[in-house]
């Protein structure tokens, strides 16, 4: 919603949005592991939400950079399987870091 409205309801719904996000990431942190791919989703969509939607491509990347590196520290302690799905979810996270962090405008 925040996307595709504009004015007042765009406000309300950016507003909703961001503290939706922010309670989201403070269960993550207290009930996930730093490698989970919920966790790790949850924050690529966060920092996806701060880039397109609040314009505030310096907090994405921080968003985006915090759970990518944190999990990197965790990934080798995974089972295999366990391994590959977060490190998907990871290299999303780092593409679009590059690309944030390469974008001219």
């Amino acid at each position: 919603m925040a996307e595709i409205n504009d004015d007042m309801d765009r406000t309300r719904a950016t507003t909703a949005a961001k503290a939706a996000y922010e309670d989201g990431t403070k269960v993550a942190e207290t009930s996930l592991k730093v490698t989970s791919p919920f966790r790790l989703g949850l924050a690529l969509n966060h920092a996806v939400f701060y880039y397109e939607v609040m314009n505030a491509p310096t907090e994405a990347v921080r968003i985006g950079r915090k759970a990518f590196e944190d999990a990197v520290r965790e990934i080798d302690n995974l089972g295999e399987e366990g391994a590959k799905e977060s490190a998907l979810v990871m290299q999303l996270l780092r593409d679009n870091i590059t690309l944030w962090t390469s974008d001219p405008s």
